[in-house]
């Protein structure tokens, strides 16, 4: 259950209640008691793409790009073949 606080609690504490939120914890900051806005930590941060990782594990056929058969086609473009 996220913890609700008002506008003037969250002006007060706002350093303690990110450091909070950064540690999962769900804060919601009601203004008249209603619902406004919620703070919850980022997503970590995704790292770094590495070019070549997958090199020598995938491999693409040499008919990859070759074009389909008429059949096949013809399903896709939702027509009888």
């Amino acid at each position: 259950m996220p913890k609700t606080v008002n506008i003037y609690e969250a002006k007060s504490q706002l350093s303690a209640l990110v450091e909070r939120a950064a540690a999962g914890e769900e804060i919601v900051i009601a203004k008249a008691g209603r619902p406004r806005a919620r703070l919850v930590a980022l997503p970590a941060k995704r790292p770094k793409r590495v070019p070549g990782r997958w090199k020598g594990k995938v491999w693409i056929s040499d008919d990859f790009d070759d074009p389909l058969p008429d059949d096949v086609q013809a399903a896709f473009e939702g027509r009888d073949s």
